[in-house]
């Protein structure tokens, strides 16, 4: 049987561990989910030892990478994944950036930091945009009341669906992909207020107010999310690992999240 190991069974790596355990896989992963807890050295060496593919989804802690740090020597002649974010690309002014964009200049230091150390170790870095799915999505905000319309002429993000992550990740350990970075978003980099505007159009309510940013009183985390303009190009997880999104945009997302509700 494969053994997989997940550091951190969030929101999307939780997702990730369902789909390789229905494929038969033993999965063993830390996280409030999990079967081992991290800080039991033990346990996480004995478990990483007996796993082929090793996951981690655990962001930066006090700048640095708590699993590196912590379990990097057990991690040798493994097979490494890590999910980043494509902040690690900071402000573009809504140009294009892929993986051979500049990175670290942006309000990811710590994040683009830790990227660069798993691609050190020779992992498949995962570059993930917005990510949405079920329970986590504007038709959520919406319903929630804790939607925004901003008004940011030009300002655009791109987003990624969870189940292409998973897809993602699973057609770069099935084909074996090279080591590297790999960008998986969607093909339509949009402004959020469209994106909220279709959720509302779904729902059959009315769009919230287009409010400045100041108005909008945003916490300090989304406010920094309005700060960065930046379209991710996804091509090179295409060509090279023959992905391709079932969501391409966030019109069939949204659709099928209203439909699965």
């Amino acid at each position: 049987m494969a053994r997989l190991f997940i550091f951190g069974l969030g929101y999307t790596a939780g997702r990730f561990a369902q789909e390789m355990r229905a494929c038969g896989w033993h999965v063993d992963a830390t996280g409030s989910a999990g079967n081992i807890d991290f800080s039991d050295s033990e346990s996480v060496f004995a478990a990483v030892s007996q796993a082929r593919h090793v996951l981690s989804s655990v962001p930066p802690s006090d700048g640095s990478d708590p699993v590196l740090d912590r379990y990097g020597d057990a991690l040798t002649d493994k097979l490494l994944a890590y999910l980043s974010s494509t902040g690690v690309y900071g402000d573009a002014q809504g140009a294009w950036v892929d993986e051979a964009s500049p990175t670290g200049g942006g309000r990811r230091t710590a994040r683009a930091q830790c990227d660069a150390r798993w691609l050190e170790a020779g992992a498949r870095v995962f570059r993930l945009p917005g990510i949405y799915g079920p329970g986590r999505s504007a038709l959520d905000r919406v319903r929630g009341g804790n939607a925004h319309r901003i008004d940011l002429p030009g300002q655009v993000f791109s987003r990624v669906h969870v189940d292409d992550i998973i897809s993602g990740v699973v057609a770069a350990m099935e084909g074996d992909a090279s080591p590297g970075a790999y960008n998986l978003a969607d093909d339509l980099p949009t402004s959020q207020n469209v994106v909220i505007e279709e959720a509302c159009r779904l729902l059959r309510v009315a769009p919230p107010p287009l409010k400045t940013i100041e108005e909008a009183d945003l916490s300090p985390m989304a406010r920094g999310f309005y700060a960065e303009n930046r379209r991710v190009a996804n091509g090179k997880a295409k060509r090279v690992l023959g992905w391709e999104p079932k969501y391409p945009t966030f019109r069939e997302g949204l659709a099928a999240l209203t439909v699965r509700a």
